[in-house]
């Protein structure tokens, strides 16, 4: 007799539809890209892109890089200071002959010359920047210039009367500091050196490139961006009346064109805010327009596109 009911009921829902039980509620949406988008730290030229658009990528391939002409002298520059350091603490250890002597000297004439140097070259600048014709980058470029030959100056100086009186303890500690101190500034020269060779920081495909090779590249502008795999998620809305039956954590089954079966979405955000909200709410009838816009991560490996339209449903097991 059951059965008979059940094939009765089947037969009354497919000749009138709205005998049988009513349809679960869908929700439209589109599916957007997490995408990772890469760019300098530093505004250089841009000497090699060596990726396409479409092209899959992994983490720590190379993707672009700078033009590095400054920062490799700067490198070259701190690791000839590095070594002069280290020759002064080893003098200091060991004791300074004459020979060590007449280097510093050497080296304290060639510093005093890039001093002249550096000083004309500010005053050049300071006098150029009162008839407007460079800028103040220029002359705060030259300034430090100069405080730069006249600290190398004083160290040369202070090297030459350390080596011609006997090292005491603390002298080669103070020695010892400032070849840290230089240390520490290769380590930087380097560092800023490798920023100019860019890689990718994570894995995926690289879907749009902004830049062309030769063109200059400015500081947090993307290079380009990369699409992660799995990376997805799908934006619907959800209306006033429903609003309150959904959650942040709350599963919903997915479903689109040429989508594999038993796709999953997770809510991760639900705006308290509505959107195409009527200018004024007078009654239940208008109540009903408002949508509030939410958040779903795609579950899984789905192959999915941004942009592509989707639909959302909850699960028949849930109320």
């Amino acid at each position: 007799m059951s059965e008979f009911l059940t094939w009765l009921s089947g037969l009354l829902a497919a000749v009138f539809p709205a005998f049988g039980p009513e349809a679960p509620p869908v929700y439209a949406g589109y599916v957007e890209g997490e995408y990772v988008h890469v760019a300098p730290l530093l505004t250089r030229q841009i000497t090699a892109i060596t990726v396409r658009e479409g092209q899959a990528v992994a983490a720590g391939d190379l993707l672009f890089t700078l033009d590095d002409t400054r920062e490799t002298a700067a490198l070259r520059a701190t690791q000839a200071r590095l070594a002069a350091a280290i020759a002064t603490l080893h003098n200091l250890e060991t004791g300074s002959r004459d020979e060590e002597i007449a280097v510093i000297s050497a080296s304290l004439e060639q510093a005093l010359a890039e001093q002249v140097l550096a000083r004309s070259n500010l005053a050049r600048s300071q006098s150029l920047f009162e008839r407007d014709i460079v800028t103040t980058a220029r002359v705060d470029t030259d300034s430090a210039a100069l405080e730069r030959a006249n600290g190398q100056v004083s160290q040369l100086r202070a090297q030459l009367e350390v080596a011609q009186l006997p090292a005491r303890s603390e002298q080669v500690a103070a020695a010892r500091a400032t070849a840290d101190a230089v240390a520490a500034e290769v380590d930087q020269a380097q560092s800023a050196l490798d920023d100019l060779t860019v890689t990718a920081p994570v894995g995926g495909v690289v879907d749009t490139l902004y830049y062309d090779t030769g063109e200059v590249a400015s500081t947090g502008r993307s290079v380009l961006s990369l699409l992660p795999p799995n990376a997805f998620t799908v934006m619907f809305y959800v209306p006033e009346p429903d609003r309150m039956s959904f959650a942040l954590g709350q599963d919903l089954d997915l479903s689109c064109s040429g989508c594999a079966q038993g796709l999953v979405a997770t809510i991760t955000r639900l705006d308290s805010d509505p959107q195409y909200t009527p200018p004024v709410i007078y009654s239940r009838e208008e109540r009903a327009r408002l949508v509030f816009r939410a958040e779903a991560m795609v579950q899984g490996d789905a192959i999915l596109l941004p942009g592509q339209p989707v639909t959302l449903m909850r699960p028949l097991a849930q109320p």
